[in-house]
């Protein structure tokens, strides 16, 4: 019989925002420095490379993502089934999940990079990938493909050590490949001015280094994880249940490429490259500026997830509201920031005047409906840590597939490029609404709590 993984035992028994504390702030950090490493190859392309590399980079990353979140989907679902498992004891089965998460990540991430090369033009084109952005996204996604296999696994690795209970290798996960890249992108570029290719080996070097780490940790660190082949052969069980959860996960990314899609295209015909580029700053700064709402909401995900799978109901509702009250202030405070320096934040990116009076009003517009970013993301994570695949792949759709891809594709006629932007404020307020509306009606059903009101304070 295999012990059961002590670390795990404190998400039911250690108050909730102590809890929080600890699987936040280490996923915060994490987010906080690959957030920094995002701006620092776009600062570095954009002032050695130009505007059009900003674009490629805009056309390139997600691609990689989408391909790369397939590690991310066999993460977050099986990390659900390991959460929920390790809080009712059921350890074999943990250790299996585990098993088939590895083997799920190497097959399909391998498989298609390996379609990315194949069809490279089709889909870049596919992407945005046009006029004079074409060529410089080609050198740019020929070499970062190469590190999407490792960044599957890095991604897979980072969900399964935090459910395992330890944020902060889980942070380290996320921090190396950022530390890479920032070392390698001014010797590179700057250096050794190889211009879009040596963005890109500074990218797949950090990727190959973060896989590598993780890997470290689960054979020669402190995980209680262990691969064998016993563990690695094909439960099918197993794997419909990690499919159900990660498939919300592979779902959002999925519809984000669509929307990249979408939104690429429509940017290059009303804006042309410039709207682009524009486009490329403002999505950095909504990966750095909301760093620690992500963080809150990848913290509660293992904590709900235990409490959910001991029955301790009164913890489990304590945990969401502490968590979405959390990331509601927080989210305040960086539509604050935002408005305030918009002008200083651009001009951190480029030189290019045109490129800023486009880009300043722009990053105003679409940080609008910030405040109400935290109610989304705890809304469905929620629901994916105990395992209810369906309301949390509507509500994780919500935001991109039912308001933000038709906003897009309905305002530019009539506005131009600024109705792409006040397409991203109206589509958080949408899906703020309904995720809040239901998230409310779903927990006045956990067993024991019926009539319990909202804790005024952050309490145990």
């Amino acid at each position: 019989m295999i012990n059961k993984p002590n670390r795990s035992e404190s998400f039911g028994t250690e108050p909730i925002i102590n809890l929080l504390r600890q699987q936040a702030i280490p996923a915060s950090i994490g987010i906080l420095i690959m957030s920094i490493y995002g701006i620092v190859d776009t600062i570095f392309v954009g002032r050695w490379v130009g505007s059009n590399g900003i674009a490629a980079i805009t056309v390139v990353f997600p691609i990689t993502f989408l391909i790369s979140s397939f590690g991310m989907a066999v993460g977050i679902g099986g990390a659900s089934v390991l959460s929920r498992a390790l809080g009712n004891d059921e350890i074999d089965k943990a250790f299996k999940t585990f098993g088939n998460q590895v083997l799920l990540t190497v097959v399909l991430a391998t498989t298609f990079m390996v379609l990315g090369f194949i069809f490279e033009v089709p889909i870049l084109k596919a992407f945005g990938g046009k006029g004079e952005v074409l060529e410089p996204a080609r050198e740019y996604f020929l070499i970062v493909l190469l590190g999407v296999p490792f960044l599957a696994w890095a991604m897979m690795a980072n969900n399964v050590i935090r459910a395992e209970g330890y944020p902060k290798v889980a942070m380290i996960t996320m921090i190396v490949p950022a530390v890479v890249n920032l070392i390698l992108d001014p010797l590179f570029i700057g250096y050794f001015e190889w211009g879009m290719k040596g963005a890109a080996y500074a990218t797949l070097a950090g990727y190959t280094a973060s896989a590598a780490f993780t890997a470290w940790f689960f054979f020669f660190g402190k995980s209680e994880l262990v691969i064998n082949l016993r563990n690695l052969t094909p439960d099918f069980g197993i794997i419909k249940e990690i499919a159900a959860i990660g498939s919300v996960t592979l779902a959002r990314q999925g519809t984000i490429s669509v929307l990249s899609i979408v939104l690429n295209n429509a940017l290059f015909n009303t804006g042309g490259a410039l709207a682009l580029s524009a486009y490329g700053i403002i999505s950095r700064m909504m990966m750095f500026a909301n760093f620690p709402v992500i963080g809150i909401t990848q913290g509660f995900m293992p904590i709900a997830g235990y409490n959910f799978g001991a029955k301790l109901w009164e913890r489990l509702r304590k945990s969401i509201w502490i968590s979405m009250r959390s990331a509601t202030l927080i989210a305040f405070g960086i539509f604050t920031c935002i408005m305030l320096l918009a002008p200083y934040i651009v001009n951190v990116f480029t030189t290019d005047q045109e490129l800023i009076d486009v880009a300043v009003p722009a990053l105003r517009i679409s940080f609008i409906a910030t405040p109400l970013i935290g109610v989304g993301l705890i809304g469905s994570a929620y629901f994916q840590s105990i395992g209810k695949a369906l309301p949390a792949l509507l509500l994780t759709l919500t935001k991109q597939g039912f308001f933000l891809i038709p906003l897009i594709l309905i305002l530019p006629p009539f506005f131009g490029t600024d109705g792409i932007w006040w397409s991203f404020p109206i589509a958080d307020i949408g899906s703020a609404a309904i995720t809040f509306f239901y998230l409310r009606k779903q927990m006045d059903k956990i067993p024991g709590t019926e009539n319990v009101p909202v804790p005024a304070t952050f309490e145990n």
